[in-house]
């Protein structure tokens, strides 16, 4: 799994969502969202599990404070991943609470998943293209250090954005 920690990548689900991920090391990923029902949001230091599932095929899995589980399937050579994300009920209908810097608001978070109905849950279950992949190394502080706005994923693909 030494090729695969440290990566960033960019991708689109099949129904238009761009998300970004930086795989920071064994157990931990940041990431925005730049488009799609939770557009805006970013996340640092969350922790996940990491599996190699066969030679090139990874497996990250995880469940965020809001009560949305996510389980992502990386096929590098093939520029594919396969996403399942299950959204409870009240991130579907209140999506807007979610749209922030997830970890100034951890305790709005688990409250709105006390505070509303979590199911039925939402799944988004969608082959996604991986549109940019770069190992920038472990641990790196400076990929995910920034809210998304738009035109920075394509500036990211560019080479414009990190100086």
């Amino acid at each position: 799994m030494k090729n695969f920690i440290g990566t960033q990548m960019i991708y689109t689900y099949a129904n238009g969502w761009e998300y970004e991920i930086y795989i920071k090391n064994e157990d931990t990923v940041d990431y925005r969202i730049h488009s799609g029902m939770v557009g805006g949001r970013w996340v640092k230091e969350q922790k996940m599990h990491l599996v190699e599932l066969t030679k090139g095929v990874y497996k990250i899995s995880w469940t965020e404070p809001t009560g949305t589980d996510v389980s992502l399937n990386f096929m590098l050579e093939d520029n594919k991943m396969h996403g399942v994300i299950f959204f409870p009920k009240w991130v579907h209908d209140h999506s807007e609470i979610t749209v922030c810097y997830q970890n100034d608001y951890i305790d709005l978070m688990e409250e709105s998943r006390e505070k509303y109905e979590t199911y039925p849950k939402d799944v988004v279950d969608e082959f996604a293209a991986i549109t940019y992949v770069k190992n920038v190394g472990v641990n790196n502080e400076n990929i995910i250090s920034e809210a998304p706005y738009k035109g920075m994923s394509d500036e990211i693909r560019a080479g414009s954005f990190y100086k």
